[in-house]
């Protein structure tokens, strides 16, 4: 089968896994040889409520009987329910939205209006990170290398350093970031700009960068820098919503409401669905000045009636709390790991979005790519599948591994995949 993989496919940036699935319910995957798998990245983010969940194949059906694709200008009365649904969900200032196909579409829509309803075209994103390929949003997209080879990005994108406080990237901090990387990281978009300011974009926490969280009143002092310099708040809340870190959306707990939020992922239970949602008053204000963003799929009835059923499953099933409950449990077992074995320099995240970062030693913190890696296709050959964050970049991102188990994983499955996490590293370790 590998043979086909080279003859037919376009290889695009991550390599394949040498065994074709054939079915996916819940936590777990089969192989065309009948090979239980568990999936502990949720797909690629996106089945956050588990493979092939009874409310989201219902979904499905019911769009069957109904439309699946319509005209662009037209309107279903799931895509209505759903931007109201959401409405519902979010406070004041995030009242409007748009449904397209993936985050970074969402995020290309965000970017464009940011720019048409500022007037400026500079756009501020933190490095290591990533949302999305599209040209706007690549642009901003710093990791997995996503940049090289493509000629010159959009004018007016600039990045400021991540604020990774167990590898600080201006060696200032060591364990606790104290925002002082904002304020270097601006003063340098200062010197650079134009004063043509439009947004600064950044997820909650930097899910391809190594799973980095940003310090209690990061997002806060990010909105000011914004706003001090004409600039929107993007919050790309891809993998951070719905509950995954034990609230619906990220934002709720950074004491910050972005001026646009970007959903996708979790929205579509694992269909193709995103949002760009916003204010009135911007939507308002683009809509006066022209705004144009037509894509073949927008408001497309299928995947809207999939993310009713999402937010549905969400709400009904309490999942932010299972998050919270179930992801402690993942991460007091991780936490053993790392006392057990060395090659575990660092342990985080929230709920279930968790990063554990292999080293050759706690003491430099020199990231160990290739062990990482090896764990985690010794874990897969094991029956665990786990995401090695940039694995195909080099530095400190090849040696993270992304944590993240759909929210409706049991606590028997949750202690399974650790066992199998245990034994891959033994494996490899013990060559």
């Amino acid at each position: 089968m590998s043979d086909a993989f080279d003859r037919h496919l376009i290889h695009y940036g991550m390599p394949f896994v040498e065994r074709l699935i054939v079915k996916a319910r819940g936590t777990l995957l089969w192989d065309d040889q009948g090979r239980e798998m568990l999936d502990f990245t949720s797909g690629q983010m996106c089945a956050t409520i588990g493979h092939n969940h009874p409310r989201i194949v219902e979904a499905i059906r019911r769009a069957c009987e109904g439309s699946l694709h319509l005209y662009s200008g037209m309107l279903s009365p799931a895509v209505v329910e759903l931007a109201r649904r959401l409405a519902g969900l979010l406070p004041e200032g995030l009242q409007r939205s748009m449904f397209l196909s993936t985050g970074g579409e969402a995020n290309e829509a965000a970017l464009r209006m940011a720019k048409l309803t500022t007037g400026g075209f500079e756009v501020v994103g933190l490095s290591g990170s990533w949302h999305g390929v599209t040209a706007g949003a690549a642009a901003s997209t710093y990791t997995g290398g996503a940049r090289r080879g493509y000629g010159p990005s959009m004018p007016g994108t600039m990045a400021i350093p991540a604020p990774n406080a167990y590898r600080c990237p201006i060696r200032h901090c060591a364990g606790t970031c104290d925002t002082t990387c904002m304020d270097v990281g601006f003063e340098m978009v200062d010197a650079q700009s134009s004063g043509a300011g439009a947004a600064v974009i950044a997820e909650p926490i930097l899910s391809t960068a190594g799973m980095i969280v940003p310090p209690a009143g990061y997002f806060p002092k990010l909105k000011q820098k914004a706003a001090e310099r004409g600039m929107k708040l993007i919050l790309d809340e891809a993998q951070t919503s719905f509950g995954r870190l034990g609230t619906n959306f990220a934002f709720e707990t950074l004491g910050v409401v972005p001026d646009f939020l970007t959903l996708s992922k979790a929205l579509g239970g694992g269909t193709a669905l995103a949002a760009t949602i916003t204010s009135d008053a911007i939507e308002a204000d683009c809509r006066e000045k022209g705004f144009v963003h037509v894509t073949s799929h927008v408001s497309d009835p299928l995947p809207a009636e999939v993310g009713l059923a999402m937010i549905s499953v969400m709400e009904e099933d309490n999942l932010g709390a299972r998050a919270q409950r179930i992801g402690a449990r993942l991460r007091a077992g991780l936490e053993t790991l790392q006392q057990r074995y060395e090659c575990i320099g660092d342990v985080r995240g929230m709920g279930l979005l968790l990063g554990v970062e292999i080293v050759k030693d706690r003491h430099s913190k020199e990231p160990d790519g290739v062990t990482g890696r090896a764990i985690s296709m010794k874990a897969m050959e094991l029956g665990l599948s786990m995401n090695v964050a940039g694995s195909t970049s080099a530095g400190a991102m090849s040696a993270v591994w992304r944590v993240a188990p759909p929210l409706t994983t049991t606590e028997a499955e949750i202690d399974r995949g650790l066992a199998i996490m245990e034994d891959a590293i033994r494996s490899v370790l013990n060559g």
